[in-house]
């Protein structure tokens, strides 16, 4: 029995279609970009094409070979009325599976919110690639940044995490330096890193298909004072949010509570992204901390806390923790100081 595909059959009314890549994979095990599985109440069925039917066997599962284009004559495989992943099933697949007779209904982020509550094997998987990303963070403190090409200390931190054996990067690792780091998600550039500036690096290890995540910001000398003062307020609303992270808080209030305490210092338009979100398979998945969730926290969840004060031509601040919800407060998995260091 596959407790994770119970869990799913607890929450339909009628067989589920799985089609969005990441879901059939936590389902089956099966790792493919062309797959569609069928939870039923008593069944399990995968349909694939001829380059994944060998490899979804060997997985134990019951597999009907399709053709490559995967929803052409599907149809007639599905009972006539399904639930399908409405987030993620492209108009074209619905279009040839409403041709087909097939009765479609609408479930949103079904799957998503049973891969939130992480298992055990998941958890220690997270630790082990936030392991790996707090090492790289300790050893880039140790590195020259000025003069250096934003890119070239990317390029660095993603060789050392293969390096320290991840998979590799959750995501392109982002290095921000200046004005650039004003933009919260910023393309890491040619641009040499200046002193007396700040530098906004976000990174993460992936390993055994699970990510981490992490930013700090560094100090290339003495910074402008409205940088100097902007970190102070962003480490105290991260630090303050960060202790609201408790099994049934709702995202949106967690949210608030750096939302609020940096408005109070007169920042608040300079916050404008969503507080943190959840981490497993995805670097991006449920639950979401910002202000229009309705997502509630689950005990063994995984999130980050992430508050961020920019400021355009000038630079930027970001601090994110990535955290375990616990009864007893949440585990933090990024130890890595919080504290401006200042590096050469």
């Amino acid at each position: 029995m596959n407790p994770r595909v119970e869990r799913v059959r607890g929450a339909i009314g009628a067989p589920l279609l799985v089609t969005k890549p990441v879901n059939v994979g936590y389902l089956t095990g099966l790792d493919s970009t062309n797959a569609a599985l069928l939870v039923e109440p008593d069944r399990l069925r995968l349909f694939t094409d001829f380059r994944y039917v060998e490899k979804a066997r060997l997985l134990g599962l019951e597999v009907t070979p399709v053709t490559r284009n995967l929803f052409s004559g599907l149809a007639e495989h599905l009972p006539q009325r399904v639930e399908f992943e409405a987030d993620t099933l492209p108009y074209a697949a619905w279009a040839e599976l409403t041709a087909g007779g097939i009765e479609l209904e609408p479930r949103s982020e079904l799957v998503e919110h049973v891969r939130g509550v992480k298992e055990p094997g998941e958890l220690d998987a997270i630790r082990r690639a936030a392991a790996i990303t707090n090492e790289c963070f300790e050893r880039l403190a140790r590195e020259r940044f000025t003069g250096r090409e934003e890119r070239e200390l990317a390029w660095w931190l993603e060789s050392l995490m293969h390096e320290l054996g991840a998979d590799g990067p959750a995501f392109p690792v982002i290095v921000a330096a200046g004005a650039n780091g004003a933009s919260p998600h910023a393309t890491t550039g040619r641009q040499r890193i200046e002193p007396g500036t700040t530098v906004v690096v976000d990174a993460a290890a992936k390993l055994d298909g699970y990510c981490s995540d992490c930013t700090r910001t560094f100090a290339t000398g003495d910074v402008p004072d409205d940088l100097a003062r902007s970190y102070r307020v962003c480490l105290d609303a991260q630090q303050t949010s960060l202790r609201a992270v408790l099994p049934g808080a709702s995202g949106r209030a967690v949210d608030a509570i750096a939302r609020e305490l940096i408005a109070g210092e007169g920042l608040g338009e300079r916050f404008g992204h969503g507080l943190g979100h959840g981490v497993g398979l995805e670097v991006h998945e449920l639950p979401r901390l910002r202000p229009e969730s309705d997502d509630v926290l689950p005990a063994s969840g995984v999130c980050t806390v992430e508050p961020g004060i920019y400021h355009p031509g000038l630079g930027g601040i970001r601090i994110e923790d990535l955290l375990i919800v616990a009864e007893d407060g949440p585990e933090v998995l990024s130890p890595f100081t919080k504290e401006l260091i200042t590096v050469s």
